[in-house]
């Protein structure tokens, strides 16, 4: 590997100029590394000779390579590896999709100049620096110091061009879906096929509907087909459940005086009858009493007891996207920019402020009913289903209230980076409260921490219909003119077929996707057996946990938030301030939701039930594997959760193979077999050797299965502090903090 140091002196220069020289010489001799492509990627530009940043302060752990834009990512490729665990088969060790990268920084610490690169800008100075911002927390930096200075400014004007297309057609995905599905003759099927084993309802069709409707038993509601076309809503989908006692022409009657003509959509029904309603607003305030009677009237009639509707409309008090945007900025600056080892005392407190910011938007409804009536939706049923908890259901749940229902993924995302005002990680919230729910009730969940990240990731890699338009119309429409442009047979179907991100074996081997599989999951037949009986597996809540949760909580603390008056106090002094208020919380009289909380949180919790959260800023974590997987400062060699995760992966593994054994031995009458045995679901095996269990491979880190490793996270860029970096109000670095910033 070639190494650089300019403060060896000028002997050193000499000696470095030869081995630049005899390491050419070997590239030559040695067969040329290509970068890893799929299919109808195409390489832009390139440069040689150049060095991506591993340490912050030392350049001796350095890698040299090829730095490569193409149409779907940013590769650099190296004959030296980084440790690496799982494969992803799209994306090379080193490669960062266009979509995911935020911001392209140009420097030539020379000169003393800077630029923020956009499409199609011109770049007046050699740059010797390239610094990627990328929207996983990501902060890559690559030096030109020995590359050629046309090359590396073409390079970098390639990189800025691409991530910043003009056009929803000009994302690669477009292109993928396209070259994969569609032969020159048109003979290939278009898209992912239906019956390929994929078990995720995609909600595109009325049995989809049927079987939701049959699975929860609501008898009194239909699938409403008025909106086949599209001619009803732009962004509502073609098929969507109505009360039976609403005709189609009532609703059509109705949709005129709803905001984007979105009418209610039924989500969800409970077991009692009781059903999940989601609506926009009404925009014309004469005819607002009238319809809420007859569609809150519906609603009632659907209800086996003929219950009253409640109807919750918070979007006048809550927080609004670009509040959610700037709380994701500050905790992007505290996880990522802001010194780590400065003032840890100060740097927790920061920290707990922005928990606070980011989890009191949990209920929440707006005007056009495309954002966080999403969140809302989602967090009813992942908290009342056990079935949205298993993995498949957990998939159902994101396709049928966020994909179908319209959410804005394309100006959300900003995947073409036109309006920053419409920016805002309302998916990535959502998330962020699943691992919330998933962190305090982990064995009542099917999938684990690793699998919530990579669908997070999965954003930025936009091959998938999942996470690429606004809605499911401006899908068919775009994928029509981009298969009349391109000549794209499309047969009996509509529009491009994109594959949905469902489909994981797009992305990761089966090895790799056990990872998904969490060991301590109880689901519906998960029973032990002790002294002869069968037993189901309960979590039992300790009664310190209890005590802090409720008992002596000011009103302002119930629901999770903290009011106007309020100040967060620090979690030694926690226990102080709720005892304070102990006298007065008990001459208040208890309310009925109150009484039912209480109750709730006394008693072992049923993991296959209704489960509760935990909404105090003391039970409230980092989702440390999302946030802090990049901070090299941040990582545990040997530690973190994954030692207890690979323990019990183990453990579960064993147990899988004992009743494997068993099965054959069973079915043998008694002797062993070779009936067929199914593959293990845990991706750490158990030992061969009795009595052995393996040890944790030498590879495991808190950060496992990412890598930190290249990633630029702390202050000391050749003495630039990072944290200057993120002066801008909605981006990483804003153009008047170039235009002052001197070296």
């Amino acid at each position: 590997m070639f190494l650089y140091s300019e403060s060896l002196g000028f002997f050193l220069v000499q000696l470095t100029l030869m081995n630049l020289c005899s390491f050419s010489c070997l590239c030559k001799k040695k067969k040329k590394k290509q970068p890893f492509r799929i299919l109808s990627e195409i390489v832009v530009n390139e440069a040689n000779f150049v060095r991506k940043c591993i340490g912050a302060e030392s350049c001796q752990d350095d890698l040299w390579g090829k730095l490569v834009c193409t149409n779907f990512k940013v590769s650099f490729i190296s004959h030296n590896s980084l440790p690496r665990q799982c494969t992803h088969r799209l994306l090379g060790e080193h490669d960062i999709p266009l979509a995911c990268v935020e911001q392209v920084v140009t420097v030539n610490d020379v000169k003393g100049k800077q630029k923020i690169l956009g499409s199609n800008q011109k770049l007046k100075f050699n740059p010797t620096e390239l610094i990627l911002y990328c929207k996983d927390f990501r902060i890559i930096r690559f030096r030109f110091d020995e590359a050629g200075p046309e090359s590396a400014k073409k390079v970098c004007l390639a990189i800025a061009h691409y991530s910043h297309p003009a056009d929803p057609q000009l994302l690669f995905g477009f292109e993928y879906v396209g070259k994969r599905y569609h032969g020159s003759a048109g003979e290939q099927v278009n898209g992912v096929d239906p019956g390929g084993g994929m078990q995720t309802p995609l909600f595109d069709c009325s049995s989809d509907w049927d079987r939701e409707i049959k699975r929860t038993g609501a008898s009194e509601w239909r699938v409403c087909t008025i909106n086949q076309g599209y001619f009803i809503s732009p962004s509502l989908p073609e098929f969507f459940v109505v009360p039976v006692s609403l005709a189609d022409q009532d609703l059509k009657q109705y949709a005129c005086f709803f905001y984007s003509q979105r009418i209610p959509l039924w989500c969800w029904n409970h077991s009692s009858g009781s059903a999940l309603v989601r609506m926009s607003n009404i925009s014309d305030p004469q005819q607002q009493r009238k319809v809420e009677q007859r569609i809150s009237s519906a609603i009632t009639k659907s209800h086996p007891l003929r219950s009253d509707v409640f109807k919750s409309d918070l979007d006048k008090t809550l927080p609004n996207i670009q509040d959610i945007q700037a709380a994701l900025l500050k905790l992007r600056q505290i996880c990522v920019i802001d010194p780590f080892e400065e003032s840890e005392e100060k740097w927790l407190s920061s920290l707990e402020m922005i928990n606070d910011l980011l989890y009191s938007v949990w209920v929440c409804t707006e005007n056009e009913d495309r954002d966080l009536s999403c969140v809302i939706s989602c967090l009813v049923q992942l908290m009342c289903d056990p079935h949205c908890r298993s993995l498949h259901g957990f998939q159902g749940l994101i396709q049928k209230e966020w994909v179908m229902a319209g959410h804005r993924f394309l100006d959300r995302c900003n995947h073409l980076k036109k309006n920053d005002k419409e920016e805002s990680p309302v998916f990535l919230l959502f998330l962020d409260c699943a691992w919330q729910l998933w962190n305090q009730y982990p064995a009542a969940f099917e999938f684990t921490d690793v699998y919530l990240t990579v669908l997070g990731d999965s954003m930025w890699v936009p091959i998938f219909s999942t996470f690429l338009f606004n809605c499911p119309r401006q899908r068919a429409e775009n994928s029509r003119d981009f298969a009349s442009s391109k000549s794209i047979h499309l047969g009996q179907d509509q529009a491009l077929r994109f594959p949905p991100v469902w489909d994981w074996s797009q992305q990761f081997s089966l090895k790799d996707q056990t990872l998904f599989n969490n060991p301590l999951y109880v689901g519906k037949i998960a029973t032990c057996v002790q002294n002869g009986t069968v037993k189901t597996f309960t979590h039992r809540r300790s009664k310190k946990n209890y005590s802090s949760t409720l008992r002596g909580l000011p009103s302002a603390f119930r629901n999770g938030s903290i009011g106007p008056n309020d100040t967060l106090a620090r979690r030694n002094s926690l226990v102080l301030r709720l005892r304070s208020d102990l006298s007065q919380v008990r001459e208040q009289q208890e309310t009925p939701s109150e009484r039912f909380i209480r109750d709730f949180f006394s008693r072992p919790v049923d993991l296959q039930g209704l489960l509760l959260p935990q909404l105090l800023p003391s039970h409230l974590s980092v989702w440390k594997l999302y946030f802090l997987r990049w901070v090299p400062e941040a990582q545990i060699p040997q530690g973190g959760p994954i030692t207890t995760f690979h323990k019990l992966s183990v453990l579960t593994d064993e147990i899988e193979m004992l009743q494997n054994q068993l099965k054959q031995y069973k079915g043998a009458g008694g002797t062993p077999n070779n009936l067929h045995v199914e593959p293990s679901k845990m991706y750490f095996k158990s030992s061969s050797t009795p009595h052995q269990p393996p040890a944790p491979p030498e590879y495991l880190s808190s950060s496992f299965p990412f890598s930190p490793v290249g990633n630029l996270c702390r202050p000391g860029i050749l003495g630039t502090p990072l944290s200057k970096f993120l002066n801008g109000a909605k981006i990483w670095l804003s153009t008047e903090t170039l235009a002052n910033e001197t070296f």
